[in-house]
């Protein structure tokens, strides 16, 4: 059975103070009998303040990027290392905004990857296509293409480690949707290639998370398509009550 697990991905949003804060209210208002995991992913200025507010809940700490390279002349980035050490567990690779507006690539998002699993990081693949590339039937190749690119080389062992999450980039704070059935058929997709550059009983083990305008009002339904364990959360990440009620749809 695989774990649920809910990401909040706070962007280029909270400082120190209001993101401490935001954790308290979500460590402390975490629902009982919560199974899945949660995770908030701050900005890395308040990664420190967020790890000191979580400590000792149950909420786990993501980072937003990181570097492959260990150490080094790399003005502005953060390795692997860096981040285990202020008590991160997970960081997310490839967002579609880290494509998008920062030229991150499938053979960088691969070695970063690489590297946050050799570190003993969990990475959150991010893969997804645009509403221009899915207006022309060209999401599953663009899908695959990302899929194949961003974990090439990763044994299965490693590959049970990890979790992918589909973002469309035409869902990501636009406010709509994909819908269930759209959701679960790229899942769906995604389980499969997995399955080809490792092997099914390892496809059926990794997570795979939704991402794009997730609300409370369609968490539920979204989560309970067989192949969604849970979302990788924007704008409603940003308030404990929403954040929250999220979590508790994905139980």
């Amino acid at each position: 059975m695989r774990i649920p697990i809910v990401a909040g991905n706070w962007k280029m949003n909270k400082c120190t103070g209001d993101g401490a804060e935001l954790a308290v209210a979500i460590a402390r208002g975490l629902p009982a009998g919560t199974q899945g995991e949660v995770v908030v992913c701050p900005p890395a200025p308040a990664l420190s303040a967020v790890a000191a507010a979580l400590a000792g809940s149950r909420v786990a700490l993501g980072a937003q990027n990181m570097h492959w390279e260990a150490s080094g002349a790399y003005t502005g980035e953060m390795s692997a290392e860096m981040l285990k050490d202020v008590g991160c567990r997970y960081v997310i690779l490839g967002h579609s905004e880290r494509r998008q507006y920062f030229g991150e690539t499938d053979e960088g998002v691969n070695r970063k990857a690489m590297a946050a699993l050799a570190a003993g990081l969990v990475p959150i693949v991010c893969v997804g296509e645009t509403l221009e590339q899915r207006e022309s039937d060209q999401t599953a190749a663009v899908i695959t293409t990302q899929v194949r690119g961003s974990l090439a080389g990763i044994a299965a062992d490693e590959l049970r480690k990890l979790v992918v999450a589909y973002e469309p980039v035409w869902a990501i704070g636009t406010g709509r949707t994909a819908s269930p059935a759209q959701a679960q058929e790229v899942h769906a997709l995604i389980r499969g290639l997995l399955a080809g550059i490792s092997d099914a009983e390892t496809a059926a083990a990794v997570r795979l998370q939704y991402g794009g305008s997730v609300k409370a009002d369609n968490a539920a339904e979204l989560f309970g398509q067989p192949d969604i364990d849970g979302g990788l959360i924007g704008g409603a990440a940003l308030t404990a009550e929403s954040f929250l009620a999220i979590v508790q749809a994905a139980g």
